[in-house]
C-alpha cells in the first residue's frame, strides 16, 4: 500500500480514514484543503524523507495504522494519546513480538513528530504512549560460527557462481543486502593498490569498500567477462533482489548443513561480530559498517557475552601474577 501518488488530471484519490474518495477533476482552483487533502499530504510528505529499503518498511507501518484508524474511525490528524495506547494494545493483543511492536509503533510517532514540525497539527499526541521495553540483548539474532560460515561458503561455492558472490558480499563485506542487489561491474575500479566496490548505502551515502582477495575472485568469477550490468544475477540472467537474495541464501543454507535460521542482514551481523572477535577496533569496525555512531555498531557484536572474553579473566590473571603467596 503505497501513499507517494503521482496526481493527474482525472486521477481518483483514494480514500483516507476520515475522508472520502475524491476525482482531481473535480478540485476548484480555490486553495481550500479538505482533510483528506491535508492528510494525504502529510503521509506523502513525511514518506519523502526516506529511500528504499527504509521507505517500503515505512509504508507497511503506517498501512497497518491506517487500517486499524479505518475501521475503528479514528481521524489520522485528530488521534488522541488514549487512541494510540489502545493502538499499541490492539497490537499486543495480535501477538506480535515486542521488537515489531515497538518498531511499527515507532514509525507511526515519528510521522507524528513531523506532522508537529510541519505544523500540521500543534502537538505531538505520541509523546506520553507507553511502548513495549525491548532489550537489543534479549532478542534471537542469528550469528554464524566461524565454521558454520566456513560450512555456508563452501556451499554457495558448490551452488555457483552467483550464490558464492552473494556469501562473499554479505558475509565477508558486509554489504545490506540492497547494496549488494544494486551493486554494477561499473561499480568496481583499481586504486591506490586496491580493487574497490563502490556502493550507495543507507541515506543515500556513497562508500569505496575494497575487496579482499576471496571476495575479489568470487565477484570476478559472477561477472564472467561481461562488461556491464549487475554483478549478481538470478538463474534466469536478471538482477538479483532482495527477496531472491533471501530464497538463495536459504537454498545454500539448507544444502551446507547450516540448521539455524539465516537472513542476509544475519550475514552482515555476522561479519560485525566476526570482525570484533578477530580482533578488529572498535572504530574500524564502526567505519567498515558504516554506522554513524559506534554505539550502533556494539549493538551487532552478539559475542559480548561470551564467558572466554570476560574482563574478569585478565583481571584475575594480572592480579595473580603481583601475588607473593
Amino acid at each position: 500500500m503505497g501513499f507517494i501518488i503521482i496526481v493527474v488530471p482525472g486521477d481518483r484519490l483514494p480514500a483516507v480514514p476520515g475522508g472520502a474518495a475524491m476525482s482531481t477533476s473535480s478540485m476548484s482552483t480555490d486553495v481550500v484543503p479538505s482533510y483528506l487533502d491535508v492528510t494525504r499530504l502529510a503521509l506523502a510528505s513525511f514518506l519523502a524523507r526516506y529511500r528504499e529499503p527504509t521507505l517500503t518498511a515505512y509504508q507497511q507501518d503506517l498501512a497497518a495504522f491506517l487500517l486499524w484508524c479505518e475501521r475503528y474511525e479514528v481521524r489520522v490528524l485528530q488521534v488522541t494519546r488514549g487512541q494510540l495506547e489502545m493502538y499499541v494494545r490492539h497490537l499486543e493483543r495480535r501477538e506480535y513480538a515486542p521488537a515489531t511492536i515497538a518498531r511499527r509503533f515507532g514509525t507511526v510517532a515519528t510521522f507524528y513528530k513531523y506532522t508537529v514540525l510541519d505544523g500540521v497539527i500543534p502537538a505531538n499526541p505520541a509523546v506520553a504512549v507507553s511502548r513495549p521495553k525491548v532489550a537489543w540483548e534479549g532478542q534471537k539474532r542469528t550469528v554464524l560460527h566461524p565454521l558454520e560460515f566456513a560450512a555456508l561458503l563452501a556451499g554457495a561455492r558448490n551452488s555457483g557462481a552467483n550464490d558464492h558472490a552473494l556469501v562473499c558480499l554479505l558475509g565477508m563485506l558486509g554489504l545490506r543486502v540492497s547494496e549488494a542487489c544494486a551493486a554494477d561491474i561499473g561499480d568496481l575500479r583499481y586504486e591506490s593498490g586496491y580493487e574497490l566496490l563502490h556502493v550507495l548505502g543507507k541515506g543515500a551515502k556513497p562508500a569505496d569498500i575494497p575487496l579482499p582477495i576471496p571476495v575479489l575472485r568470487a565477484v570476478r568469477e559472477a561477472i564472467e567477462g561481461r562488461e556491464a550490468g549487475p554483478i549478481l544475477r538470478t538463474r534466469s540472467g536478471r538482477r538479483m533482489d532482495r527477496a531472491g537474495a533471501s530464497r538463495a541464501l536459504t537454498r545454500v543454507a539448507r544444502a551446507a548443513g547450516v540448521t539455524r535460521p539465516i537472513s542476509p542482514h544475519g550475514l552482515r551481523r555476522t561479519f560485525c561480530t566476526t570482525g570484533l572477535v578477530a580482533g578488529t577496533g572498535i572504530r574500524d569496525m564502526q567505519y567498515a559498517m558504516r554506522h554513524a555512531a559506534p554505539r550502533t555498531t556494539l549493538r551487532y557484536d552478539m559475542a559480548k557475552y561470551n564467558l572466554d572474553r570476560h574482563a574478569a579473566h585478565a583481571v584475575a590473571a594480572y592480579l595473580a601474577g603481583m601475588s607473593t603467596g
